[in-house]
């Protein structure tokens, strides 16, 4: 899972009307993962992000700071997120911690969604490489993504999405690392004025030739506990490609104030 995918942030979004009296918003979502990444160990990863973000008139800021929790990783491999971007199938094995990546993504709705027509939503994305490269938490190289993403209403109470962007990857000396196009879609359902109930697929190519890109089936619930959008949110991944955990979840919350 990357940096908390776009999509589950949308199920948020459609209970928060209030937000133009309270743009500003603090969550964390930890979150653990385990599976083979295309390796031969099982390796578990415990992801918590915190994240801040500010909207208002249609521009969505988010500053996502990671840390980043690793079991039996293989030595010489690292980490992009949730994901192993540098396969090296050492036979060695290693526990690392500290912060991860740190993600901005500027979010500007350029076309509002009037009747039948989806917003439309360019957005660009920037990951600092902050963490630690020589244990295996990162790159050690920044990457750039630019997108797009539509959304709409159907009736009063269903709400599709769907995300397409292209990352420019930095690749560290010997690693061969590549560009790549990531993906999302899936639909929110509003089951009451504060929960949602959200089904989405995200994937994207592998960022290391050779190797499976992670495929991903999530599913999402998301409760309000103000009218303002303060409240928590339970998710459960369930990977569909060897470059995926094999199975993943997380719960956390935001206050939006």
């Amino acid at each position: 899972m990357r940096a908390v995918r776009g999509g589950l942030f949308w199920a948020m979004l459609m209970c928060q009307s209030a937000w133009a009296a309270h743009p500003w918003t603090l969550g964390n979502v930890p979150a653990y993962y385990q599976g083979h990444y295309g390796t031969a160990n099982t390796v578990g990863i415990f992801y918590d992000p915190t994240y801040l973000q500010y909207q208002a008139s249609g521009l969505r800021l988010r500053l996502t700071v990671p840390y980043v929790s690793v079991t039996n990783l293989p030595v010489g491999e690292r980490l992009t997120n949730t994901v192993v971007a540098v396969h090296a199938q050492s036979g060695q094995t290693t526990d690392v911690s500290g912060l991860g990546d740190i993600w901005l993504a500027a979010h500007v709705t350029a076309i509002p969604e009037r009747g039948v027509s989806p917003a439309v939503v360019p957005y660009v994305k920037v990951k600092w490489a902050t963490a630690r490269a020589g244990e295996g938490l990162g790159t050690g190289r920044n990457d750039y993504e630019l997108g797009l993403g539509v959304r709409t209403t159907i009736g009063p109470n269903v709400f599709p999405f769907a995300h397409v962007g292209y990352r420019f990857v930095g690749s560290p000396p010997g690693a061969g690392l590549r560009n790549i196009a990531t993906y999302d879609a899936g639909v929110s359902i509003g089951i009451s004025r504060r929960t949602v109930v959200t089904a989405m697929y995200a994937g994207a190519q592998s960022e290391q030739a050779g190797y499976a890109g992670p495929s991903d089936t999530i599913v999402a619930w998301n409760y309000n506990v103000t009218a303002a959008g303060s409240g928590f949110q339970v998710y459960l991944d369930k990977g569909l490609s060897n470059g995926s955990a094999g199975l993943g979840g997380g719960i956390g919350g935001q206050i939006v104030f």
